[in-house]
């Protein structure tokens, strides 16, 4: 087979959008998607075939203070709304549709740090409920996020024990990747006294993930790094943004998120064809 590997980035995953509705367009559904964060609750809507709701959202709610807004985190512990954007939206507001997301054939996993262990867990599609519990533990940033309970234990954002999931798509026996990040060629994730303030005050409560937030930007950097190696070895397509279209974690401008979603698509459409050589090379070894 072959994997659509899917980083996080909060807003800057409307690059991501981009390119999953090209992929949508052009008639393209990866039979195996992994991710963590905003790329794979974005991913959600690609396997349920639902193009351009993601950037409905966005347009419609990004600046809406049930969204996002200092408010939210006195009321849920969380600067995002966590019940408006995974329950009131997909159920109500702009309807999800679970009928599509069943007759998915293929695996969508979604990465999850477990807060006790610092090690990262993978979700599939057949343990979501309709208030995307999933969801919203693989987007639980420590500090701006509550601990998302889910059978019993504890997780944070995904993205903190295994932040572009490639090497597990590869064990999955996914040998060629389709791999989207969310940062610019040439960018390196740095520690400074954030990221050791931010050890000091998860360390009390949950040990275990005081390395996995000091050591974080060595294991970003390095798997940053194997991915462009695959790239090189003709096993993986990457894409990513362009510096001058990137935006913040937080960014809330909609014509400048509109940009990047644009970014994506064009991306994705002018790879479309070595795409598509990607998934049909790896179908007919699958049948030989």
């Amino acid at each position: 087979m072959a994997g659509l590997v899917v980083e996080g980035g909060a807003m800057r995953g409307l690059y991501t959008d981009g390119v999953l509705d090209a992929l949508l367009d052009y008639k393209i559904m990866f039979p195996y998607v992994i991710g963590v964060s905003a790329g794979i609750s974005n991913a959600y809507s690609y396997v349920s075939k639902q193009r351009g709701r993601n950037w409905e959202i966005i347009e419609k709610y990004r600046n809406d203070k049930r969204y996002f807004s200092i408010r939210n985190y006195f009321k849920e512990k969380s600067i995002f709304g966590m019940n408006f954007i995974y329950d009131e939206i997909p159920n109500q507001l702009i309807p999800y549709d679970y009928q599509a997301l069943k007759a998915y054939q293929g695996k969508l996993l979604a990465g999850v740090t477990n807060v006790k262990t610092g090690k990262v867990e993978y979700f599939d599609q057949y343990s979501a409920d309709r208030q995307f519990t999933i969801l919203r533990a693989t987007c639980a940033l420590p500090l701006f996020f509550p601990v998302i309970q889910l059978n019993g234990n504890g997780y944070y954002d995904g993205g903190m024990a295994d932040p572009i999931p490639i090497r597990k798509s590869i064990a999955d026996g996914n040998p060629k990747n389709l791999i989207v990040l969310t940062r610019e060629v040439g960018y390196q994730k740095t520690a400074g006294k954030s990221t050791r303030l931010s050890a000091k005050l998860i360390r009390k409560k949950f040990p275990a993930l005081e390395p996995i937030v000091l050591n974080r930007h060595i294991a970003y950097n390095e798997t940053v790094a194997y991915c462009e190696q695959l790239e090189q070895e003709g096993k993986a397509i990457l894409l990513r943004p362009a510096a001058e279209v990137n935006v913040g974690r937080f960014e809330k401008d909609i014509p400048t998120l509109k940009r990047l979603y644009e970014a994506g698509y064009q991306d994705t459409v002018a790879k479309i064809d070595q795409i598509r050589e990607f998934l049909q090379e790896e179908t007919l070894s699958a049948k030989n």
